[in-house]
């Protein structure tokens, strides 16, 4: 079993979380992050904090290591400064962070490297397996160049493992801390026509996969790390709304989301019907499957 693990974003909605499953699997863990190490500690639990990766040059090294780094790609409007933050935030913190592991003593045995569903692009209405051919704009590019960077440990023997991760839902934060407060005001309703497919996934569910893939030696390349059971927008916003046993009867009409958003309406605009194919067929076993069960846990 690997025992010592870096992890770079583990004070995040997903690492903070993983952090602890880790911990309590008897994982020593290691954290990169740009908070205080008292912070890291309060957030992640019995670990050791680390503020600049470099430190860790010629380190005697890590058994594996998890790289979860990236501003939200949805929390500010897309300025051109902007789309070079969230690039640095992925690309150049995973460049780094592999020219580092190529400095230590003993190279991990696997590298767990993060990515979105945005890889794919916009698919419309088509089903999504890893094997899809993407549609060329601003979320492939990101996730291509991401990946690309954890990729060139490839040549050092590297298992890595890519996870294509989808709308992340989970309680205490993420899109959901966004989402519910209007839909409790009885003011929640679709996004444009509806129609547009939200690869959702719960958090617990994007744990388990990590750590699936980090404990399973036969793991490895892209990973769509979503529910099995897609749903569109439409189908979305009516789930919640049994959940919270609101009405939601004020869409949100596309003109006016690319007016507010400019490019990234296309987050809220198009989707993708990915299904975790990989996942499925080496045997993972989803915690929440179904949607309705997800936003139970999340909300109430």
């Amino acid at each position: 079993m690997n025992k010592r693990i870096l992890i770079t974003g583990g004070t995040g909605f997903i690492g903070r979380v993983l952090c602890q499953e880790l911990l309590g699997r008897g994982y020593e863990l290691t954290v990169f992050s740009r908070q205080t190490p008292e912070d890291v500690l309060a957030t992640c639990g019995r670990v050791e904090a680390t503020r600049d990766l470099n430190q860790l040059r010629s380190h005697p090294g890590f058994d594996a290591v998890i790289n979860l780094a990236g501003e939200g790609i949805a929390d500010k409007r897309w300025s051109e400064q902007r789309k070079r933050q969230l690039r640095d935030s992925r690309i150049g913190v995973t460049e780094v962070l592999v020219d580092v592991i190529r400095s230590w003593e003993t190279l991990p045995d696997v590298l767990v490297s993060g990515s979105a569903v945005g890889f794919y692009g916009d698919q419309g209405a088509s089903v999504v397996t890893e094997e899809t051919s993407p549609h060329d704009e601003f979320t492939h590019r990101l996730c291509r160049d991401w990946e690309n960077a954890a990729l060139a440990l490839n040549d050092q023997k590297v298992r890595i493992c890519l996870s294509r991760t989808g709308v992340v839902a989970g309680p205490g934060g993420g899109f959901l801390a966004r989402m519910v407060p209007p839909f409790r005001l009885g003011l929640g309703g679709r996004l444009g026509s509806g129609q547009q497919f939200m690869p959702w996934v719960h958090r617990q569910d994007v744990v388990g996969a990590l750590i699936w893939m980090l404990e399973n030696e036969e793991a490895a390349g892209p990973y769509n790390v979503v529910s099995p059971e897609p749903v569109t927008n439409a189908e979305f916003t009516r789930c919640l709304g049994r959940v919270l046993h609101r009405p939601t009867l004020f869409p949100a009409p596309a003109p006016v989301l690319r007016v507010a958003l400019g490019e990234m309406a296309r987050l809220l605009l198009t989707g993708q019907q990915a299904i975790p194919a990989k996942l499925t067929g080496q045997g993972f076993q989803f915690r929440y499957p179904e949607l309705e069960p997800a936003l139970s846990n999340c909300v109430q």
